[in-house]
């Protein structure tokens, strides 16, 4: 059953990507499906959506895609053959951006990745 749920999963982030890019049109610069989880019922789906920009473009983004569920929901039903259409719940994913921020900070604090070389001398074991 979970690989079921696994490649519904995938199916349904590549078509709603896909009809959102033909449909939709967002302030924001980058609008993308970053996942999707879904009930082992496939009445609800958890649609991750990552967008770039603005605190007020990602949340005009969000409002957009909630106000077209209906008809998102409807194509999607056309696409994808299931008992039932799962309910979409869109939600905004910071994930990029929160790892965007890290990597910042860390480039402001000086810090860089090290080369494979130094790994392989700090972790001889030696514990110095």
């Amino acid at each position: 059953m979970k690989h079921r749920l696994d490649r519904v999963r995938e199916l349904l982030k590549r078509e709603l990507g896909s009809i959102i890019v033909r449909d939709l049109k967002f302030d924001a610069p980058l609008v993308t499906i970053s996942g999707v989880d879904i009930t082992p019922d496939l009445k609800q789906a958890h649609v991750f959506v990552s967008a770039l920009g603005t605190e007020g473009q990602r949340r005009e983004a969000i409002l957009l895609l909630e106000h077209h569920r209906a008809a998102l929901q409807a194509e999607m039903a056309k696409r994808v053959v299931l008992k039932n259409t799962p309910y979409l719940n869109f939600k905004l994913d910071d994930s990029i951006e929160r790892g965007t921020r890290v990597i910042s900070l860390m480039d402001e604090m000086g810090l860089e990745e090290l080369p494979p070389e130094e790994l392989e001398e700090d972790d001889d074991g030696s514990g110095n």
